[in-house]
């Protein structure tokens, strides 16, 4: 039994690795130690009043859904404040990452005034089937442990586009920063979009009193998570913008430093992508349609899961 408890805090622990060598990236960079520390402590005391508390109280990991992106904004903020590199370019990558974070933000805080978070989330119902899969039967560490992954990230990895961005002190904006830049706002377009055409159609569902009703339309029509796949490509965006101020910072960053902050820039979008497929986003919320509605296995057949595609049949609920 022990040997089996300490391969589990192990196998925990090992998750948090990335964030911590991410860290230490930042820590021992000669430019981004005070900043990333900054962060770092502004994120701890964001999750631990607005997601660590809350959760303690209500057993419910909900709250994440208002500390991320409450974390963005922060992150947004802190580069304008602290950034020393050129203005515009400042402007615009503290912009990107206030809008959006405002965006995810005001949504959650209007469903907790609704009272929608007073009832966990289904994809972090899935979280407790997969804590009591793995053998972890305490609920309140697992809350702390997932919650904590969420800050990490915000502190480490999510911040990273913004900091590299907001220090490059060249005076001119890039192709390749302009193309990540343009990039972001369609895919930052699209995941608006796709959340609009979804909502239309579940009202239009409601008031023609059909149940259980699949969105099939518009963007829905190409993948099963349109917003999953855009907000995956708008941090694949941010990378790109990303790489010519990464690049500036070559000849001041020991080649160590150099490569760990390229090798964090592009594991971002793994990182995402597993969160947005796997973690919380697609198959947990799969795993609650499958149970909500009848047919979705017809559209699980004929439409792409996250990547878009043409349909496979014509008709979705055949």
């Amino acid at each position: 039994m022990k040997n089996i408890a300490i391969k589990k805090i192990i196998k925990r622990f090992i998750i948090y690795i990335p964030f911590i060598i991410c860290f230490t990236i930042l820590y021992y960079s000669e430019t981004f130690k005070l900043i990333s520390s900054l962060n770092g402590l502004t994120q701890l005391i964001l999750f631990i009043s607005v997601v660590c508390f809350p959760a303690y109280l209500t057993k419910r990991m909900s709250y994440v859904d208002i500390g991320w992106p409450w974390g963005l904004v922060c992150i947004g903020v802190i580069v304008l404040i602290n950034g020393d590199g050129y203005w515009v370019r400042k402007y615009i990558i503290s912009g990107m990452y206030i809008f959006a974070g405002l965006r995810m933000g005001i949504g959650a805080l209007v469903l907790l005034k609704k009272g929608h978070l007073n009832k966990e989330l289904s994809r972090y119902e899935f979280q407790r089937k997969r804590w009591k899969k793995s053998g972890y039967s305490n609920d309140d560490i697992s809350l702390q442990y997932e919650i904590m992954i969420q800050c990490f990230a915000n502190v480490t990895f999510l911040a990273l586009p913004a900091i590299i961005q907001s220090y490059n002190p060249q005076k001119f904006i890039s192709t390749l920063e302009l193309l990540g830049y343009i990039l972001w706002v369609i895919f930052f377009i699209i995941e608006h979009l796709s959340d609009i055409q979804k909502q239309k159609f579940l009202n239009k569902s409601f008031l023609e009193g059909k149940k259980k009703q699949v969105c099939n339309v518009g963007l829905w029509k190409y993948t099963r998570h349109p917003n999953y796949f855009a907000e995956w490509m708008v941090w694949n965006s941010l990378i790109i913008s990303s790489l010519p101020s990464l690049l500036h910072f070559y000849s001041i960053e020991s080649k160590l430093i150099w490569v760990g902050m390229l090798v964090s820039l592009i594991y971002i979008s793994r990182i995402m992508y597993n969160t947005l497929v796997y973690y919380t986003g697609a198959v947990p919320s799969e795993y609650s349609s499958l149970k909500k509605r009848p047919n979705y296995k017809n559209v699980q057949k004929n439409t792409n899961m996250f990547f878009p595609g043409f349909p496979k049949s014509n008709n979705p609920d055949t």
